[in-house]
């Protein structure tokens, strides 16, 4: 039944409620604007002429807009070979990471092997080692390998994601076990209860996985910048470094517009799957 509060009219209410809720909604529109203004003026900048971005006082509104800047930047520095190497990097990266990430969970999550609790714990652990820690034996492992300046270079040390496997294991912890127990008897392999049961059920948790992940190599700044010494083989966020004037002065136009090619790209992919990742961080939460 519902309480008299609940039913009570809202010209009824006390003022004390009307204030709260005003304060709240008072609260929520800062908050945008902190974080939609930085966003408006890097967005705008991209589209503004130099007169506009050099007026003081500052001008929010543009008077004329103009794609000048983006030519600049893309004829600045070689932004189509930055873009297919982020491409190739983020897509392999991403696929590798992913299918690593569902093998190894699926290993934790319903094959009994001695020591699994031990080495979950230690994947655990893996999660508060901050990534940096790992670059200088990355680089000698990959040195030693003559894997410098490569794809192979570039990818293979991030390819193990211990977030990615805790996520899955939590989500597939979820799933009816009772399933998986008839396609064994069915005389189905690991592989086919992978493949045929396990990846579409978990289909909003691995999109949810691959979706990070993708993000994490595509915005990779540092690895590439050290492990790459040729200008052939650097990523979109290193590229930015040269639209930088060796004399310190920027031409904003172009860095931000720069910045707009590395950052769309990932925006339109998250917009694509927004929808599977509340549902899988959800479920991943469920234990079965």
């Amino acid at each position: 039944m519902p309480t008299a509060a609940a039913t009570e009219p809202a010209s009824r209410r006390s003022p004390g409620s009307r204030r709260t809720r005003w304060w709240g909604v008072l609260a929520l529109v800062i908050t945008a604007l902190v974080f939609l203004i930085p966003l408006y003026l890097f967005v705008s900048t991209a589209f503004k002429t130099n007169a506009d971005i050099n007026s003081w006082p500052l001008r929010l509104i543009p008077r004329s807009l103009t794609l000048e800047n983006f030519v600049n930047a893309w004829t600045l520095a070689p932004f189509g070979q930055f873009l297919v190497n982020s491409i190739v990097v983020a897509a392999v990266g991403t696929v590798l990471k992913v299918l690593l990430a569902i093998s190894t969970a699926y290993a934790f999550a319903f094959l009994p092997f001695p020591g699994k609790r031990y080495l979950f714990i230690f994947m655990l652990g893996a999660l508060m080692v901050p990534g940096h820690v790992t670059l200088l034996v990355n680089y000698i492992t990959i040195g030693q390998l003559n894997l410098l300046n490569t794809y192979a270079g570039l990818i293979l040390p991030g390819v193990a994601s211990a977030f990615g496997t805790f996520l899955l294991h939590q989500f597939f912890r979820s799933l009816p076990y009772e399933v998986l127990e008839a396609a064994q008897l069915d005389g189905a392999g690991h592989l086919r209860r992978i493949i045929s049961i396990i990846v579409p059920m978990a289909r909003p948790a691995i999109i949810t996985v691959g979706l990070i992940a993708l993000i994490d190599e595509w915005n990779n700044f540092v690895w590439p910048l050290i492990v790459t010494n040729s200008v052939n083989m650097r990523t979109l966020p290193i590229g930015l470094l040269y639209l930088k004037e060796n004399d310190g002065i920027n031409d904003w136009g172009a860095l931000m517009a720069g910045t707009l090619f590395v950052v769309l790209p990932v925006v339109i992919v998250f917009l694509l799957a927004q929808r599977y990742i509340v549902a899988g961080l959800a479920g991943s939460a469920v234990r079965r």
